[in-house]
């Protein structure tokens, strides 16, 4: 199967038009989540974080080793006022994930970029796991992403439904992708937004890849909503502006999209700010 080199596009690369008006191009969001030290509750005393301080002192072990593999921190045997402190230290930073596949599993980065809050519920939404993990992204998310997924697209149709126009090529070009990739190897990524798509296409991309077991939002410039299709290492990636209107669409064949990944310089920063918030609270 062959590929298909797409077309560029983009401000530059098209000739100016006869009547002098410029073509216009819909910007990224520009707004980024900043750090700002945690806020605690001024009757947690310090003298009784006794479990929380354990925990700290082995994070900024963890986050110090990277990028050596730490195990899980647990947390869920912290009595009420360690999980408070945790919580508030941690808070909630620019990823969240929601995996529903054999386990119902809910991750969410914190604060210091790199450390991740995994917490694994029952059928009745109760937490009955929950740790911390440092890296680039939970080892959980990664490997639970494509469980059960197809290895390839399957493109054997007998009759393209009406309406579709530019879907099958595309597909195409995904299962030759697909059959390329490697973990860890250089993403590959298609522009919808750039390319004549219908409604029609757009719902028999979707039908055809199908649906997965994993949900990613990224606050980190604007909203990004990244889903796990039911394709191996394909993932829909989607853009949104302040008043939600999808403003990049786009088809990604990678381990994960690195939009939701932390990056190693994420994590040398969030050794040294763990190291400045331990000396302020405990």
């Amino acid at each position: 199967m062959t590929s298909i080199s797409l077309p560029i596009f983009g401000q530059g690369s098209q000739p100016a038009e006869q009547d002098g008006v410029a073509l216009e191009y819909l910007q990224m969001p520009q707004e980024m989540t900043t750090y700002a030290m945690p806020q605690i509750s001024t009757d947690l005393n310090a003298q009784d974080l006794a479990q929380a301080n354990s925990i700290l002192q082995q994070l900024q072990q963890n986050l110090a080793a990277f990028p050596s593999i730490s195990a899980p921190i647990e947390l869920t045997q912290l009595d009420a006022g360690n999980r408070r402190f945790i919580d508030e230290l941690l808070g909630e930073g620019e990823v969240s994930v929601i995996c529903s596949g054999e386990q119902n599993i809910r991750i969410q980065e914190s604060v210091l970029a790199g450390v991740w809050r995994l917490q694994k519920l029952n059928a009745r939404r109760q937490i009955i796991n929950d740790t911390l993990e440092v890296g680039i992204i939970p080892q959980q998310l990664s490997q639970s992403a494509f469980n059960g997924a197809a290895g390839q697209i399957d493109t054997h149709w007998t009759v393209v439904p009406p309406g579709v126009m530019n879907a099958p090529p595309l597909l195409t070009e995904l299962n030759a992708k697909i059959a390329g990739y490697r973990p860890g190897g250089e993403a590959h990524t298609i522009n919808l937004s750039l390319l004549p798509q219908t409604e029609q296409d757009l719902a028999f991309l979707a039908k055809r890849l199908g649906g997965g077991s994993v949900t990613i939002l990224s606050r980190g410039y604007g909203n990004c909503r990244i889903t796990a299709t039911g394709t191996t290492f394909v993932w829909w990636v989607q853009y949104f502006n302040s008043e939600d209107t999808l403003i990049l669409n786009t088809l990604e064949v990678s381990d994960v999209p690195s939009v939701a990944c932390a990056s190693p310089e994420d994590i040398i920063d969030s050794c040294e700010r763990l190291q400045e918030i331990l000396k302020v609270y405990l």
